[in-house]
């Protein structure tokens, strides 16, 4: 069996991607579920200590997932998901970005040189009853400058999608007992 939680950031010049591998206790259709559907994406998805509310979910080629996300303290900002594949249960290729309230792509509120738009390969995998999730992407459309301070991002990203993923082992252990 693999690595249960691989971080790797790879790449250099105008190539940077970050790939992630998680093993998860659950089977594959629950994991896709829970990426896919909106009171479970609620439950887990984000930054940690961050409460979750779905604007819009529309899981197709062309559709959009446009959330926001509140710290306890109440400084809230938005996200998105554009959809570019959906093969139900194993792949879903998406575009993030920052947004603002009504959905529309903006700057990151903590750097005017995260890049606009990072593209990310998710596939799920069925292995003994557990599900192996391999997530990967990196920028599109973006400056050296975005794609450099994307790199240096490594350190946070690995500790943000770590609470991430936490959060959903925590959740998914709700179901699977």
């Amino acid at each position: 069996m693999m690595k249960q939680n691989a971080f790797e950031m790879t790449g250099n010049g105008s190539e940077v991607q970050l790939e992630i591998t998680r093993i998860v206790k659950a089977p594959l259709e629950l994991v896709y579920s829970v990426w896919t559907q909106p009171e479970h994406l609620a439950a887990w998805w984000g930054p940690t200590g961050m409460e979750l509310t779905v604007k819009s979910l529309d899981v197709r080629p062309g559709g959009i997932f446009h959330y926001g996300m509140k710290s306890p303290e109440g400084f809230e900002m938005f996200g998105r998901f554009s959809y570019r594949e959906v093969e139900a249960p194993t792949k879903l290729v998406y575009v993030t970005s920052f947004a603002d309230s009504e959905g529309n792509i903006i700057r990151a509120p903590f750097s005017a040189v995260f890049p606009l738009e990072i593209i990310t390969e998710l596939t799920m995998t069925e292995e003994d009853g557990h599900t192996v999730i391999t997530m990967k992407g990196g920028p599109i459309n973006a400056t050296e400058e975005e794609i450099a301070f994307y790199a240096s991002m490594k350190g946070s990203m690995e500790q943000g999608f770590g609470g991430t993923f936490k959060q959903l082992d925590e959740y998914l252990a709700k179901f699977t007992g």
